[in-house]
């Protein structure tokens, strides 16, 4: 299975590097907008005000208009560069009973893995929360946006919960 994050748990001095797998799989039914006549696909097209021509996916960004006409235009690169305080950490906020938060309220799961080097440190804050029956708060910015996340032990791994 691939990961789809990597950064570290962290807690006071301490910094666990860690990798998130998805622990859920949407199951829907895929549907498409067609034309009630015949069948056919509706396609959505992105074309420019300005050219009038159609626009390939890879050749927009994002635009800030400044209100007299004038735009300025980031990439995905700027974009990357804004700070984030919680970039690339699951930051634990606090410690509370593993029974007081339903996990089920959270909409998505994923599997927390250690890398090679962190076994012990995982192994240690594992154990560490089962014995103590406790889940950790957490906050982690995922696909840009920054979310409160509870940490808890299901079997023998960790789960991140997020909202």
């Amino acid at each position: 299975m691939r990961s789809m994050w990597k950064g570290a748990i962290g807690f006071g001095l301490v910094s666990i590097p860690v990798k998130l797998y998805s622990a859920t799989e949407e199951h829907g039914v895929s549907l498409h907008q067609v034309h009630a006549a015949d069948g056919g696909r509706i396609r959505m097209r992105r074309s420019c005000e300005k050219c009038g021509k159609e626009v390939a996916y890879a050749e927009i960004a994002k635009g800030y208009d400044d209100g007299v006409g004038r735009t300025a235009v980031l990439t995905d690169a700027d974009l990357a560069e804004l700070p984030l305080p919680s970039k690339k950490l699951i930051d634990v906020l606090a410690f509370v009973d593993a029974g007081d938060i339903d996990p089920l309220a959270l909409s998505r799961a994923y599997y927390v893995g250690a890398e090679a080097a962190a076994a012990k440190p995982y192994v240690l804050l594992r154990e560490a929360l089962v014995k103590t029956g406790k889940a950790a708060v957490t906050k982690i910015a995922l696909r840009t946006r920054e979310s409160l996340a509870l940490l808890r032990v299901h079997e023998d791994v960790l789960v991140l919960h997020y909202a």
